[in-house]
């Protein structure tokens, strides 16, 4: 059988889920503050295909499928995340010359963190939900990736200000984490193993 296109597999996917799910998700989509947003007007009222074509011609067909997972995990449809990320394994639109959309292979390949996937995924946005949910201290992992470079001292004192653990790390995550790169992440990674080593190696058992 042919794989899906991207499309196709974002839509099925769209289609399966309940409606207060859907609903959740379009929500989920609009209150995404990472860049690029999708305004409210172009998800309201609008079916499954219409919002599959906003996913990419938001985010590309490269990007699409890993933002529509990330946002189906944290509205606690890991399963469906799973399955799209199965699906659209492989898949994306066709690389230009200076295509930057996503990591090439060879990329994927070096990125040591990145665990193997299809996707080139990296570990730490594929467990981004559990990371923000369960890391136990922020500030000695911000004060090492302030060490390495990876944030800045204005970036460090925002975050540091902010009360509660899971927000700093949504904050760590939407910000310069999102613009490190797989280098940044990487540095991220070993800080994590370090100062959470259970944490760590629980989600490396899990697939």
């Amino acid at each position: 059988m042919p794989p899906k296109t991207i499309k196709k597999a974002l839509t099925d996917m769209l289609a399966d889920l309940s409606k207060e799910n859907f609903d959740s998700f379009r929500h989920q989509l609009v209150d995404r503050r990472e860049e690029p947003t999708v305004r409210r007007n172009r998800v309201e009222g609008k079916s499954f295909l219409e919002i599959a074509d906003v996913l990419v011609t938001t985010f590309t067909e490269a990007k699409a499928p890993e933002v529509a997972a990330q946002l189906l995990r944290e509205i606690g449809c890991s399963d469906d995340a799973d399955k799209l990320v199965k699906a659209t394994c492989g898949q994306s639109s066709q690389p230009g010359p200076g295509d930057s959309a996503g990591p090439s292979a060879g990329a994927a390949a070096v990125t040591t963190m990145a665990e193997g996937e299809c996707t080139g995924k990296h570990f730490v946005d594929k467990h981004r939900s559990q990371l923000i949910d369960r890391v136990s201290d922020v500030a000695p992992i911000l004060d090492q990736l302030l060490d390495e470079n990876v944030i800045r001292q204005g970036c460090y004192d925002e975050i540091l200000a902010i009360p509660t653990t899971r927000d700093k790390m949504r904050k760590l995550y939407s910000g310069p984490l999102n613009a490190a790169g797989p280098a940044g992440k990487d540095v991220f990674y070993k800080i994590l193993e370090k100062y959470e080593p259970y944490l760590i190696a629980e989600l490396k058992k899990k697939k």
